[in-house]
């Protein structure tokens, strides 16, 4: 039997969910193993960040799940205690960014506390703290490190953000082919692509300020670790958002300036315009990925499945 508890262990480090799967479905009476320091198979899982071994917690009934998530360790740890406890580096590395393995910890300590009873958050370990004590204490770190990887890429885009607002400000008082001397319309007010020219000029200005606001925002916050759950992603996506249209706004409207004045240069024109999509390119190949992957840990389905069928 010791043979099986180890290996059941074993297991569950590695992340092989679905050999936990079917012993605990063919020996229910197994949920109940602990390892040396009396932790069981889910609060191990939960030490070792291994979010598919733990979401077969939802397998079990209700009475049986809240017994098993308020059992406590050799050190008095529950299984929030744990939950707190900072993740393994191998995880961590996994994640891009000190800011996301912030989140990424912040959503599993309140995972494990949606099914733990009101008066575990509040109790003590042999060291006497509590679950949120455990928490603070173990991620002083990361959340020095999260506030200064914010920091350090909204100061970059911030700079960014305001050139592009100065460029597309002095290109509305100075558009392609200037004004008419007597009235002081624009001569090529009624071209279509003077219009499009207009129109990009004005969507590059208006994102490019709003990227400029929520990156400000990012620098004035408070940092608190609640914050990084979903404040500040938001407050990211949004302004890595807003700076790309920015970025491709700006080129649509210097290729519409551009094709205005030397039109009849196609073999000029042509070959400037593909270039112009080289900046943007660029821009999507270095923070797309990180756009996306912030947008889906924080808006996403989440790595916890909690509608998975019940063992019978």
């Amino acid at each position: 039997m010791e043979d099986v508890h180890e290996a059941i262990f074993r297991a569950v480090e590695r992340g092989i969910f679905e050999f936990i799967d079917r012993i605990f479905q063919a020996s229910p009476n197994l949920v109940w193993s602990y390892n040396r320091m009396r932790r069981n198979a889910f609060q191990f899982a939960i030490e070792c960040r291994q979010e598919k071994v733990y979401t077969l917690i939802y397998k079990l009934d209700k009475r049986k799940r809240s017994s098993i998530a308020n059992l406590v360790d050799t050190s008095k740890n529950g299984m929030l205690h744990v939950a707190g406890m900072l993740s393994p580096l191998a995880k961590l590395d996994n994640i891009s960014g000190a800011a996301l393995q912030m989140q990424r910890e912040l959503q599993w300590f309140k995972e494990v506390e949606t099914i733990t009873f009101p008066r575990s958050k509040e109790a003590l370990n042999a060291e006497f703290l509590a679950p949120r004590d455990v928490f603070t204490k173990n991620h002083k770190e990361l959340v020095k490190e999260g506030e200064r990887w914010m920091k350090e890429t909204a100061t970059s885009c911030t700079f960014v953000g305001a050139l592009i607002f100065t460029i597309m400000f002095a290109s509305a008082f100075t558009v392609p082919g200037g004004n008419n001397e007597r009235t002081g319309i624009p001569i090529f007010l009624n071209k279509k692509i003077f219009m499009v020219f207009i129109v990009s000029d004005a969507i590059s200005l208006f994102s490019s300020t709003t990227s400029v606001l929520k990156f400000l925002g990012i620098l004035t916050s408070r940092y608190a670790e609640d914050d990084f759950l979903k404040s500040l992603p938001t407050k990211m996506i949004i302004g890595l958002s807003t700076l790309f249209f920015s970025i491709a706004a700006m080129m649509v409207a210097f290729s519409s300036a551009l094709f205005i004045m030397i039109h009849q240069q196609s073999w000029i024109v042509v070959p400037i315009i593909f270039l112009a999509t080289v900046p943007i390119t660029l821009f999507i190949w270095m923070q797309f990925p990180l756009l996306v992957e912030m947008f889906i840990s924080t808006y996403g389905s989440g790595i916890f499945d909690r509608k998975v069928k019940q063992w019978t």
